[in-house]
């Protein structure tokens, strides 16, 4: 129980603070001249690094245990933080956003420390243990969402970064009580970094891992750009600005039940079939959104439902891989599945920011957002069950 609290508290503040990101696009673009352009692309490379880096974290927690590679990524984190709060601008923006958080959210994200829960608790008992730990992601954009928006209210966003770069102290705490070396096991160890190319070569020959690759691209595009342009186009809107901020409080609040929920799925039906569930049900609430007149109360019942299976794609990947491949190698086989995410959210946040500069407008976005989430559906249906269920 302690590992999948630790794991809850890192993915808690890695994926909270990160979520916050879209409500300084406005602040810092008013008090420090730094555009849309600049700051979406920043969070779009963000994404891209984060993806890129993952297989490689997800490799070494394999082998040298999940909360030393957290504990790195927790100092990143913090270094970014810190930078951009001490010279804010294009440049400090690009390095501390785009390239330090990107790699410490690698480092003590999701993909890193689920794999640490997936391996301290029986075949059976997974798909609950690591929903749990990927509510503790919902509940920090709960947590952290309201206390960026009041501390950029009440200090200016400067202080704000440093608000929130402090609670990283709780990341510090928490990663030695994650999985500090791999537990002895059975059968050959971990493949580690030199291995991993020769994995990624099993992995994607099996037709299921690459479906179910493409299809998390879809969660990334969506998510990325709702988290860093939703409350930017709420204001263009003629919505309050602390609408934005409510929403995506409302996500992570709603998320806490779903990622749980998907996690006991895990355990009940084929994790394929209710990915698929989950993809037609945010495509759905984006073409009703977009489709719809702006107001408060359509805003919020919209980041209810996107909330509810916001994170919950998490869990259920982690536990479609572990029944193909088993646990061993199963942070390195997820980042090489993340990737693919995270090009998504490159290409959702960084051409949502570049189409508002050009004209003014997010209007175009919303169908794109509709194709690619039924592509998502598609792929993930058409994928068939495993010969052979993986247990280690």
């Amino acid at each position: 129980m302690t590992v999948i609290f630790a794991a809850a508290l890192s993915v808690s503040l890695a994926l909270g603070i990160r979520q916050t990101f879209g409500l300084f696009l406005l602040p810092l673009g008013v008090e420090h001249g730094v555009t849309a352009t600049a700051i979406g692309l920043s969070v779009a490379t963000h994404n891209l690094l984060w993806g890129l880096s993952q297989p490689f974290t997800g490799a070494m927690a394999d082998k040298f245990g999940a909360g030393r590679i957290a504990l790195i990524g927790a100092g990143l984190y913090a270094c970014g933080l810190s930078l951009v709060a001490a010279y804010p601008s294009a440049i400090t923006v690009f390095i501390g956003i785009g390239i330090l958080t990107g790699l410490g959210v690698a480092c003590a994200g999701a993909g890193t420390v689920l794999s640490a829960v997936a391996r301290a608790v029986p075949p059976e008992q997974r798909g609950n243990a690591m929903g749990l730990a990927s509510a503790g992601g919902s509940f920090g954009q709960a947590a952290m969402v309201p206390l960026a928006m009041g501390s950029i209210n009440a200090f200016g966003t400067q202080t704000a970064l440093l608000i929130l770069c402090s609670t990283l102290l709780l990341a510090f705490i928490a990663a030695p009580r994650l999985e500090w070396r791999p537990a002895a096991r059975l059968g050959p160890p971990p493949v580690g970094l030199a291995g991993l190319p020769a994995l990624a070569r099993t992995a994607f020959a099996d037709r299921g891992f690459a479906l179910l690759t493409l299809g998390f691209f879809a969660c990334g595009f969506q998510l990325a750009f709702l988290t860093t342009h939703l409350p930017a186009h709420l204001a263009l809107c003629g919505l309050p600005l602390s609408l934005g901020a409510t929403a995506l409080m409302l996500v992570g609040l709603f998320n806490i039940p779903g990622s749980w929920l998907c996690g006991r799925l895990a355990g009940i039906v084929r994790p394929e079939r209710a990915l698929g569930v989950i993809y037609l049900i945010r495509t759905v609430a984006i073409a009703a959104f977009a489709s719809s007149a702006p107001s408060e109360w359509g805003t919020m019942i919209f980041a209810a439902v996107m909330g509810f299976v916001w994170l919950g794609t998490i869990p259920l990947t982690s536990a479609a891989i572990a029944r193909r491949f088993g646990v061993r190698d199963l942070g390195a086989l997820y980042g090489l599945c993340f990737f693919s995410h995270q090009v998504g959210g490159f290409l959702g946040a960084g051409t949502g920011a570049i189409l508002v500069d050009m004209s003014g407008s997010y209007a175009a976005f919303w169908l794109v957002m509709v194709i690619v989430g039924l592509a998502a559906v598609a792929f993930n249906w058409s994928i068939r069950a495993p010969g052979r269920a993986v247990a280690a």
